[in-house]
């Protein structure tokens, strides 16, 4: 996996977080919160604005800090893997960049915007467990969130369809699939699309072995080197250790470990997932 990957460099909360994967909606020009333009050199070339901007972020839900003073910087063209034990933050730092949810603290940029209207359609997002309309068909799901998305690829959708062994089950409704089969009509929705920055919480939870390593395949497959950005949510780190570029460990709400994948190996001279379990011990 690590050669191939060398070689291509979850009613009302679940359907929230469907709308936010398949609204879709117009942008102009990059700014620093909405209608607040970027500054004239980021706007002439706003690739050069890091995809994901977090200064002093945090959020809290009761006496609990979900999310307590992330700082971080994340550009284009990076599979980073966002891992730690559950708690410790993970689905909370991703829909604060969805804009799911808002902070109580700090700030969250989204291509040099705060994430709302103007970001939707930068952001695809997969959200951890279960967020399908489950009365809907394969079929229907796939053409459901095509009209609802301006950067839907149909050649990618049939790619993947074929590659996640999805083409037999078109006719079938979501809530007649395994939980192996719904994770990956999950991920086929969501890969389907041509955004910058695609988020995925937990895409391997409590899925079969087989499902696994397609999903892990397919993030390398479909990956676009030098466009695009996966920030990747997971406590599996020794299936996806190899597919990361970086690695952001985070604890209690607070970034642990950062850094690049290679030079953590290095660093600790043993295994990303070994790292992990020493840090969590």
């Amino acid at each position: 996996m690590q050669r191939a990957r060398e070689e291509r460099k979850q009613e009302q909360g679940a359907q929230d977080e469907v709308r936010m994967k398949m609204e879709s909606t117009t942008s102009g020009t990059p700014a620093t919160e909405a209608g607040t333009p970027a500054t004239t050199a980021e706007a002439a070339n706003p690739e050069s604005i890091p995809l994901v901007v977090a200064r002093d972020l945090a959020k809290r839900f009761g006496r609990v800090d979900a999310v307590n003073g992330i700082t971080v910087e994340i550009p284009r063209g990076q599979i980073v893997g966002l891992v730690g034990p559950n708690g410790s933050g993970k689905s909370t730092f991703l829909k604060l960049i969805t804009g799911l949810l808002q902070p109580d603290r700090g700030e969250i940029l989204v291509a040099g915007r705060r994430p709302g209207l103007a970001t939707k359609r930068l952001v695809a997002y997969e959200p951890e467990g279960d967020c399908l309309y489950d009365w809907m068909t394969v079929q229907q799901i796939m053409e459901f969130v095509a009209v609802q998305v301006p950067d839907w690829d149909s050649d990618k959708a049939r790619s993947l369809l074929s590659f996640l062994n999805l083409r037999e089950q078109l006719a079938t409704r979501i809530r007649n699939l395994s939980k192996g089969m719904r994770a990956r009509v999950k991920l086929l929705i969501t890969l389907s699309r041509n955004a910058p920055l695609t988020l995925l919480d937990e895409p391997l939870s409590g899925i079969d072995p087989t499902s696994r390593l397609r999903i892990i395949q397919s993030l390398v497959s479909e990956f676009r080197l030098g466009e695009q950005t996966i920030i990747l949510s997971t406590h599996e780190v020794a299936e996806t250790e190899g597919i990361f570029d970086r690695v952001i460990f985070l604890e209690k709400g607070q970034i642990k470990i950062d850094g690049d994948a290679q030079e953590l190996r290095a660093r600790y001279g043993c295994s990303i997932q070994r790292i992990f379990e020493e840090v969590y011990a």
